[in-house]
């Protein structure tokens, strides 16, 4: 049996699925090292399975620590624009052995998770623009 190279499935997997950049990709497999060796920090350094919210909050701070407030700009430059995208990403990696689930992982588990103006950009506003993007976040749409 062949050992599995991370490099030629990803490649394989952005030929198929080219919504999202190779770099995507990257970023998620360095997003999930960030939020398994910060759970196991607190977990007696134990790496452990994690669950998608607990991989979109490792995400949140690993993309403000790489990227400030340039994250949601460099996340749609790679085609990712909601949490929902790094769900489908996560399973497409599943899909082909780069990573695993247990049987109560799902994509649903990526589904509202936070939205990117106020995970990535909303942390560098000054306080009183803070306030006032969460009002009108927070506002009726009207037509």
């Amino acid at each position: 049996m062949q050992p599995i190279n991370f490099d030629e499935i990803l490649d394989k997997i952005v030929e198929k699925n080219p919504q999202y950049h190779l770099e995507a990709y990257l970023f998620l497999r360095e997003g999930l090292d960030f939020a398994q060796k910060k759970i196991g920090k607190s977990n007696k350094h134990e790496i452990r399975h994690i669950t998608g919210k607990e991989l979109l909050a490792g995400l949140r701070e690993y993309g403000i620590s790489a990227y400030g407030p340039m994250t949601v700009t460099v996340l749609e430059e790679w085609g990712v624009t909601r949490c929902e995208d790094f769900g489908e990403m996560v399973f497409q990696m599943v899909e082909h052995g780069l990573l695993s689930k247990t049987e109560r992982d799902s994509r649903e588990d990526f589904k509202d998770g936070y939205l990117f103006d106020d995970a990535f950009r909303k942390p560098f506003l000054p306080s009183g623009k803070a306030k006032l993007v969460e009002s009108r976040s927070t506002q009726p749409k009207t037509s």
